[in-house]
């Protein structure tokens, strides 16, 4: 029986622990549901297609080699993601906002669990190469025939960044087929036009979508106001989808994307400039017209193979490549700051992942694989800025000192684990997995995984797992500037003690129960510990708005997470909370970044990372009220990200409504069209994000203000 042979109905939006051991002989013959794996009723494939019946086996293949077994997993489809409001034109991070733990932030940021970035993304199975983040999103949100947010104690099977796993699957022609051409657009000057096909051609199972985007809004606005002047945005996103079957056995696919974005920097306006630049004195800081350009392309070729029934192999390359370019505006970056810097970063990484499944008893399944990268990553800084005298007064005219360094690094990892079927309610997961980096650092760790699932009724499920992790510092963003070059200039350091970041080693706890109260309402809870030597965090240090990573000697991050989810036809609501704590002590790398008290305080004391939100929350509900019609609404909630000296403080709470209404028609022409209008921030909440204080904070966020939205599409 296939693993899909049933598609989840319109509105499935499963919060669902991963937990169920795959059953004998077969990796195939349940999916995830709500509190765990429901089986699937059969559809008899002889009255379907033949490239649908290859395009399902592939899936339940697919599906069977990736390791869900122990971790937390969060689930929402295509049908909701179009419900909600916004719908697909909303950017990825707005989606993985609504599931458990996941804390908004700026210039496009999420903190899962309590962390900053440490996210892994893969497509189709495929994990893809880390690469450079920027403001926009790389990944179209009208591609995914469905998004997973995997957390907890991952397997074995996961490696280097372990508190995440997004798992994209992309739309396909044989499983999803048909296409849209629609426009979309509203306040602060947003228009979005996109187009996509589905469908089979000459063998091939076809997808492609491409979607630009222009708005009056790029960033977030440093003031409460409706909008500033100087941000706007320009956004091109598109992915290509081709598969064949090669044999009964064998498929090949591959997938292909690009994400290309220009961004403004807004300012605030009323600020004095402080330094004399060219012989003028007198500048509007609200004129700054610093600018940012982010560019990504990335692609993967997978073939799977079935052999014997018994054993599924997935063999990948994948290459990406991705670059920022921050220019600024350098008179009047000069005139206020005294320093301004043109950052070019850039990183071209490729490699090979191979995963199996072999099931080689009725009890036992093994899984085994690994993955080696290569990555060349740039870095380039021309740094105007200006001396000072005896006393400390800048001298102008201004200079300018340059900066250019390369690296080539590599990463190996391994693994193998073994899925053991005690009992028909009882499974336990062990594996262990060796990964090795030779980047700005030679390092590695052997790192045992454990995991048991408990499933005393077909309504309870209970789990709990245990992970060694194994997260180095991303290459790209490392930089090793010569700072003595800045003594004696409006740039100098703070100190000259600059520690090389270093990778970060934890021991992640993870145990919580999924219940099913009617076969409609599902709730659950989940607790985590992480115990971190090395904690790595992120911070935007100086005037060119690229991250820097830092480590803190030790640090511990726990929570907990309440879900719940009601689903029946035609009503979907779902909600949860989070509670968490992230606290690190002792800065031990690119210390040249914080004032000296600043540095002594965090040494002797633990401290709140910029991150760290203690309740984060989200809800949301969507009514089939009509034929052809739809009402949803959803809801964020945020007690407040750190803020002040240390990170001592917080900014203040905030929670935003959005809702959202649908209408399909089918008209004389024969095709279906659909009409939408969306409110975001109903209530025209005005919150902070940052202040612009706080630890590697660079300059204070507001969340955008009421919108009013429409979208007219016609699909065929």
């Amino acid at each position: 029986m296939s693993v899909l042979a049933a598609l989840p109905a319109l509105l499935t939006c499963w919060p669902a622990d991963a937990q169920t051991a795959t059953a004998p002989g077969s990796a195939a013959e349940r999916r995830l549901g709500p509190g765990g794996d429901a089986p699937v009723p059969a559809v008899p494939e002889a009255t379907l297609p033949e490239v649908v019946v290859q395009a399902r086996r592939a899936e339940a293949a697919r599906q069977g080699i990736l390791a869900r077994f122990g971790a937390r997993e969060y689930q929402v489809d295509r049908s909701t993601i179009e419900a909600l409001p916004g719908g697909a034109n909303q950017p990825l991070n707005q989606i993985l906002l609504q599931t458990p733990g996941v804390a908004q932030d700026s210039f496009g940021d999420i903190h899962v669990r309590g962390e900053h970035r440490n996210l892994q993304y893969r497509i189709n199975g495929v994990q893809l190469p880390e690469g450079l983040q920027g403001f926009g999103q790389v990944f179209d949100s009208r591609s995914l025939r469905s998004v997973s947010v995997l957390t907890g104690a991952l397997p074995a099977q996961f490696g280097f960044r372990t508190n995440a796993v997004i798992n994209l699957e992309t739309r396909t022609g044989a499983l999803d087929p048909g296409g849209a051409v629609g426009i979309y657009g509203g306040s602060f000057g947003t228009i979005q036009p996109f187009a996509s096909y589905a469908g089979v051609v000459g063998g091939w199972d076809l997808f492609a979508t491409g979607t630009w985007l222009r708005s009056d809004r790029g960033l977030e606005n440093p003031t409460s106001a409706r909008t500033v002047p100087n941000n706007e945005t320009e956004q091109l996103r598109g992915l290509i989808y081709a598969a064949r079957q090669l044999d009964p056995t064998t498929r090949l696919s591959v997938v292909a994307g690009t994400a290309l974005n220009r961004f403004q920097i807004p300012a605030p306006g009323g600020v004095q400039s402080a330094f004399t630049t060219f012989g003028q004195s007198e500048f509007e800081s609200a004129n700054l017209r610093s600018r940012q350009w982010e560019r990504t392309w990335y692609g993967t070729v997978a073939l799977q193979k079935s052999i014997n029934a018994d054993v599924d192999v997935q063999i990948a390359p994948f290459v990406r490549y991705s670059s920022i370019h921050y220019v600024p505006d350098l008179v009047n970056e000069l005139a206020f700051n005294g320093v301004a810097s043109d950052v070019l970063r850039g990183s071209f990484a490729g490699g090979l992942q191979t995963d199996a499944a072999w099931r080689i008893a009725r009890a036992h399944t093994l899984r085994a694989g690994f993955l080696v990268s290569a990555e060349r990553s740039r870095f380039r800084a021309q740094t105007g800025l200006f001396g000072v005298d005896e006393d400390g007064e800048a001298l102008d005219p201004p200079f300018v000192l340059d900066d250019r360094q390369g690296r080539t690094g590599y990463q190996y990892g391994f693994y193998v684990q073994d899925e053991w079927r005690v009992t028909d309610s009882f499974t336990v997961n062990f594996g262990v997995r060796a990964d090795r980096i030779e980047q700005y650092t030679n390092d590695g760790q052997v790192s045992p995984r454990v995991n048991a699932v408990w499933r005393p009724t077909d309504a309870t499920t209970f789990h709990a797992g245990y992970a060694r992790t194994f997260t180095p510092a991303q290459q790209e963003l490392i930089a090793t500037p010569v700072l003595e070059r800045f003594v004696g200039t409006t740039n100098e350091p703070f100190t000259l003690e600059s520690g090389l970041p270093k990778p970060e080693r934890a021991h992640r706890f993870d145990v919580g129960v999924t219940q099913r109260i009617t076969p409609a309402w599902t709730v659950g809870v989940d607790a985590y510990y992480k115990n971190v030597r090395d904690l790595l965090d992120f911070g935007q240090f100086g005037g060119a708005l690229i991250f820097t990573p830092i480590n803190y000697r030790k640090g511990h991050v726990y929570g907990v997470e309440f879900s719940t989810t009601y689903r029946t036809d035609p009503v979907l609501l779902y909600a949860n909370l989070a509670l968490s704590r992230s606290v690190g002590k002792d800065i031990r790398s690119a210390q040249y970044s914080f004032e000296p008290e600043e540095l002594e305080y965090i040494r002797g004391k633990y401290v709140r990372t910029d991150h760290d939100q203690l309740v984060t929350g989200s809800a949301g509900a969507v009514w089939r009220a009509w034929e052809g019609g739809r009402l949803s609404g959803s809801m964020l909630y945020g007690s407040g990200l750190r803020r002040g000296f240390a990170n001592s403080e917080k900014v203040t709470p905030y929670a935003t409504f959005n809702v959202g209404v649908q209408q399909d028609l089918v008209l004389p022409d024969g095709g279906t069209w659909t009409l939408r209008f969306d409110i975001l921030n109903l209530f025209d909440r005005e919150y902070r994000l940052r202040d612009g204080t706080g630890i590697g904070v660079g300059a204070p966020q507001f969340g955008a203000r009421r919108g009013f939205f429409g979208g007219l599409s016609r699909a065929f």
